[in-house]
């Protein structure tokens, strides 16, 4: 039996899922055999803030048990939310979040994307989490791990030297934690 993975894409237009195909096309390589990575295209559906976390809840939904989580950018912003705000009825198995925007500020575009304050107590922290950041992340500024270091202090954080926001298109640093699991 294969193990799946699901990957949830960065951004909310088709040009964000074509670039990250190829982060997907990297896990599926490093994985290797006995791993399902499934790839679902995420539109964006005009309700930025409910309309991800609820495409995110449907497809948690219908997983497997023990499904691995991997996504990226604003995907994994995202899952985030979704596993901080409602019951998710599937065993997770790991939790792998690549380039994750902490959302600040107080633009009322902002506002749909933030967590809530007390996310980080609504997780399940018997849950493996891993964060993933190259220090030369040209879209997600690198100081933002540090605010997930203080909220997540259980988590695991992997600091990347170079290879900017698509992590150079190499994931076999995160292959090798989901084969760890």
């Amino acid at each position: 039996m294969e193990n799946q993975v699901i990957f949830l894409q960065g951004g909310g237009s088709g040009e964000d899922y074509n670039a990250d195909e190829k982060l997907v096309e990297s896990l599926k390589l490093y994985l290797g055999s006995g791993y399902l990575v499934l790839y679902p295209l995420l539109p964006n559906d005009g309700t930025p803030d409910l309309g991800r976390r609820g495409q995110i809840r449907r497809l948690l939904s219908d997983s497997a048990d023990g499904v691995v989580l991997v996504a990226h950018s604003f995907g994994a912003s995202m899952l985030l939310a979704c596993l901080s705000e409602f019951e998710v009825k599937r065993k997770i198995a790991g939790i792998f979040l690549i380039a994750t925007p902490f959302w600040q500020g107080n633009e009322d575009w902002v506002e749909a994307f933030k967590l809530r304050p007390d996310f980080a107590e609504q997780l399940d922290k018997k849950i493996p989490l891993f964060f993933y950041h190259c220090r030369d992340d040209e879209e997600v500024p690198f100081s933002q791990l540090d605010t997930y270091k203080e909220q997540l202090p259980w988590a695991t954080f992997r600091e990347i030297p170079t290879g900017g926001h698509q992590l150079g298109e190499d994931l076999s640093v995160v292959a090798e934690d989901i084969r760890a699991l």
